[in-house]
């Protein structure tokens, strides 16, 4: 389960900027997310329900915690890229996630005492070439799109910033009930967003209850428990370098069902990351 779970995350994750680049042609960004982590919400309160299990490990302090890092996540994670795929391709936002590693590692040096190596480091910075080859041109062909992708970005800050949380005081919680209590708190977040930052539409096309669905169940409900069950089990630098492997294999999708096409630079931006994902995914474990 350890070897397979990173794939599962990359493949599922991935999936997600192509589902919801369709799915925002039937509804507005803000509104998507706010279905997509209500219906999580409902899903985990549900089972918490039949399964008998006790809120106790998440009231207090503990409880507060994981609602802190389940509205940066979630609702931060996903509400500004949402907004950004409606201006950019979804491959350069899914680049745009791969500075996931660099922030997270460098900042769980300072926060949460991780190390790193050397060829770890030297990985990092391939990965922010990488995304900087890509994000220049998108500067200078589009300024639309260079506004997508800072839009990328600022989802970027807050699911560091909540990994980085998460790390910090949320391991201990048990799995099922800490997931509960960190999508009710990004629900509440998401839905006060589409309330108040958009003028939300919706047409329920067959398509755009599809797309919703499967971001609901498959990324937010399957990846995003992948990712917090490594979390617990692994370092934040270590568990994040996944998301290296995320820009190629969502370029792979677009194109494939999207139409999407890459060019030279955009093709080497990927390479270039993906090269910075094997170093630093090559020694996951604490030095």
């Amino acid at each position: 389960m350890d070897r397979i779970a990173p794939f599962a995350f990359v493949l599922l994750w991935s999936s997600s900027f192509v589902s919801g680049k369709t799915g925002l042609h039937y509804v507005s960004p803000l509104l998507f997310v706010a279905v997509r982590l209500i219906g999580c919400a409902a899903v985990l309160a549900l089972l918490m329900t039949m399964l008998r299990r006790s809120w106790r490990p998440v009231l207090g302090w503990q409880g507060a915690h994981c609602a802190i890092a389940g509205a940066l996540m979630n609702a931060g994670g996903l509400m500004a890229p949402h907004i950004g795929l409606t201006l950019a391709p979804a491959a350069q936002i899914a680049l745009v996630q791969s500075l996931t590693p660099l922030l997270t590692a460098t900042l769980g040096t300072m926060f949460l005492r991780e190390a790193l190596r050397a060829r770890q480091w030297i990985g990092l910075a391939l990965g922010l070439a990488g995304v900087g080859l890509v994000v220049g041109h998108a500067a200078l062909e589009s300024p639309l799109r260079f506004e997508g992708l800072v839009l990328a970005f600022i989802g970027v800050v807050a699911l560091v910033s909540g990994t980085l949380y998460f790390g910090r005081f949320c391991r201990g919680v048990p799995l099922l009930p800490g997931a509960a209590m960190q999508f009710l708190a990004a629900a509440v977040v998401a839905t006060l967003g589409a309330a108040t930052l958009e003028t939300s539409r919706a047409d329920w096309t067959k398509i755009a209850i599809a797309t919703v669905a499967w971001n609901t169940v498959m990324v937010s409900l399957a990846a995003m428990g992948l990712y917090s069950a490594m979390l617990a089990r692994g370092t934040a630098a270590g568990v994040t370098a996944n998301f290296y492997l995320v820009p190629g294999t969502a370029a792979l999708l677009a194109w494939a069902l999207l139409g999407e096409r890459l060019d030279l630079l955009a093709a080497t931006g990927l390479i270039v990351a993906s090269i910075g994902c094997w170093l630093v995914g090559a020694t996951n474990r604490r030095v």
